[in-house]
């Protein structure tokens, strides 16, 4: 029983795909805050230039 749970935490198999997975996520975060500044300006953008329209 000591022997599976030494090789149970020395196993790092998984550890990859995690950080990977973190890293994903962080980035896809940072992409949605962007789109969400870029989009509230471009609307507001679109609706001064159609109220200076009519």
């Amino acid at each position: 029983m000591k022997n599976i749970f030494a090789k149970f935490l020395s196993d790092e198999s998984g550890a990859t795909a995690i950080e990977y997975g973190l890293i994903a996520a962080g980035i896809s975060l940072a992409i949605i805050a962007v789109v969400n500044g870029v989009g509230s300006n471009l609307s507001d953008k679109f609706t001064s230039i159609n109220s200076s329209l009519k």
